[in-house]
């Protein structure tokens, strides 16, 4: 596709960092948002990125209008999971027909979803060990790095998946390609499991887990229960698995994760998309997963607390 438009689909935390990277590096990249304060800041100022001691000002191009990404080749999709259909449909109504829709969002059953919308052999998906948080309107700060895996779905070739970390690695993000991407997308659901509820019900920080008995073996006993439902699946997983998601806990100790980011502000969480999808589908294969259906159920209390008026 030679020199390719790249377009991001939910200009928040992740969405910004991916697109203001890759536009860093000179890439011609548009963000689509739905909040036009938002939208207008970054339009009017550019992207204030926090990086470290380091406070970036990158120039970046965003609309609320879908069609503005209709000559792109990559689309990268970063709005939460259930607003993924909403999202990707008017875009892909206006789409180039041989574009590739990429998704990097948490949780299971996006690319499905995108697939509905889009033909069989344009759709990849990955998983991200960067780390971001809004900070306002036209703010973001890079809160961990690590690595970018990604891999084809359904009909889509091992060498599209290539062309995309190409394009990501030109962007300076370190991008492996993987042919097994099922089961990297569940050892990512894995570490969501094991922290993203726990944060968002206590206000932990991810390293502050591991810093509390209780909250540690909570963890280990939600990371447990989805490994079984995984290996019930027929899915291999690494098998340091738990220490793995223990890792990334360490490495992302000062980060909020994106569920505590949602209580925080009173928005919808994915928990549905995450420990959710432990619970539904332990309780298909007949597999107890008591922790999972615990921490699902009190995220849930809370946002239904959240969306009551106030006495």
């Amino acid at each position: 596709m030679g020199c390719v438009k790249i377009g991001v689909v939910g200009a928040g935390a992740m969405g910004c960092l991916f697109g203001g990277w890759l536009a860093r590096a000179g890439l011609e990249v548009i963000l689509l948002d739905v909040w036009s304060e938002h939208v207008r800041i970054l339009n009017e100022k550019g992207l204030e990125l926090q990086e470290g001691d380091e406070l970036l000002n990158i120039p970046v191009r965003a609309t609320e209008a879908p069609e503005e990404l209709g000559d792109c080749g990559l689309v990268l999709v970063f709005v939460k999971s259930y607003y993924t259909r909403e999202a990707v449909e008017p875009v892909a109504a206006n789409l180039r027909s041989d574009a590739v829709f990429l998704t990097l969002q948490n949780g299971m059953g996006n690319a499905e979803e995108i697939q509905r919308l889009w033909r069989e052999d344009g759709v990849l998906v990955g998983t991200t060990a960067h780390g971001s948080t809004l900070l306002g309107p036209g703010r973001v700060r890079h809160a961990g790095r690590g690595e970018t895996l990604l891999g084809p779905w359904a009909r889509t070739r091992l060498e599209t998946a290539y062309w995309a970390g190409d394009i990501l690695a030109r962007g300076g993000f370190s991008v492996r390609v993987r042919d097994d991407i099922l089961g990297v997308l569940w050892e990512k659901l894995l570490v969501n499991v094991g922290i993203n509820a726990l944060t968002a019900l206590t206000g932990m920080r991810n390293g502050q887990i591991l810093e509390d008995p209780d909250a540690e073996a909570l963890l280990e006993e939600a990371v447990l229960e989805a490994r079984s439902v995984a290996e019930a699946l027929g899915i291999s997983l690494r098998e340091d698995i738990l220490a793995h998601v223990k890792g990334v806990a360490k490495r992302t100790a000062q980060n909020r994760s994106s569920m505590l980011q949602d209580l925080m502000r009173g928005r919808r969480t994915e928990i549905d998309v995450i420990n959710g999808v432990v619970v539904r589908e332990g309780r298909r294969l007949g597999i107890s997963t008591p922790v999972n259906a615990t921490l699902s159920r009190l995220v849930h209390i809370v946002q239904t607390l959240q969306s009551l008026p106030p006495n």
